[in-house]
């Protein structure tokens, strides 16, 4: 496998000059930002030459800075994970408070997603979820423990909540009874398998409504379903942040339970006692008083 500019650049940083090693560090540290950087930018945010940028890159083995941003966001799009910079999350702001980047970088995410989240689409989101008659949440590889979550979270509010792929099941067999009283949640996250478009394609010769979740490399899909919803997951560090696909998991399945509050209420409390007549959850540790507390 080619090696990645991380690694690259992990190679041969020693042999770098210090202009180039200052070019190096920011890319590192940036690495997110590269695709709306130009080379000149890069030159003047570190304080070298044009030339010195390009020489860089060409000791990396990238024909030109084009090359680079090409490559910087096919490794992101396939969701690689990049050690770009080893103490981002530890770094201390001027106020002394750990951990500001990485708590910028969240907010930055929330506000992309729910900043740019139209109210009327996304209350037609809640109705068809608490209305459907049935809903099949699906998703694959990182995307599967989001699709559990959200399951979870709706099954207290509402019955008919089907979760998909189960081990050893044709996800054939959970499409071929969907109709139009029913709601399909999918979650596409990148690194998604070969298979995405074809049940894409699938779902959208079915009747169902189909909301598709996922980060914006899933954007070409989108005129392919009934809602898109777009989840940034940039973080500063190697891994992809799905801290803002929770909060919108949060959202929807709150939306749901208060729209079928008094179902939901009833639904709920049956739950806790099935809970309890199995025994399936340990007693909490601490009890509240509340008629001390009022």
């Amino acid at each position: 496998m080619t090696p990645h500019i991380g690694q690259r650049i992990a190679a041969q940083f020693d042999a770098l000059s210090a202009q180039e090693q200052r070019v190096a560090s920011f890319i590192l540290d940036h690495f997110d930002d590269l695709a709306v950087y130009s080379a000149a930018d890069l030159a003047r945010l570190t304080g070298v030459s044009k030339s010195t940028v390009s020489r860089l890159f060409k000791r990396l083995g990238f024909e030109s800075y084009r090359t680079v941003k090409t490559h910087a966001r096919q490794l992101r799009n396939l969701g690689v994970p990049l050690v770009i910079d080893a103490h981002a999350m530890e770094e201390v702001s001027e106020s002394g408070a750990p951990f500001q980047r990485h708590l910028q970088r969240e907010q930055e995410n929330l506000q992309r997603c729910l900043g740019n989240l139209d109210h009327h689409d996304f209350a037609a989101m809640v109705d068809a979820l608490a209305g459907a008659q049935q809903v099949l949440v699906v998703g694959f590889r990182n995307s599967y423990p989001l699709a559990l979550h959200l399951r979870q979270q709706l099954v207290q509010a509402r019955g008919q909540v089907r979760l998909a792929p189960q081990p050893n099941q044709s996800l054939a067999e959970e499409l071929v009874d969907l109709t139009e009283h029913d709601t399909v949640v999918l979650f596409g996250f990148r690194r998604r398998p070969s298979a995405f478009a074809a049940l894409v394609a699938a779902l959208e010769r079915s009747p169902a409504n189909v909301l598709l979740i996922a980060d914006p490399t899933a954007s070409p899909f989108a005129s392919q379903v009934t809602w898109w919803l777009e989840v940034p997951l940039e973080s500063l560090s190697a891994f992809d942040s799905y801290a803002t696909a929770n909060s919108v998991i949060c959202l929807l399945a709150n939306g749901v339970l208060h729209q079928r509050l008094a179902d939901g209420r009833e639904r709920i409390s049956a739950i806790g006692d099935q809970y309890a007549e199995l025994n399936e959850l340990a007693s909490p540790i601490m009890s509240f008083d509340w008629d001390a507390h009022q």
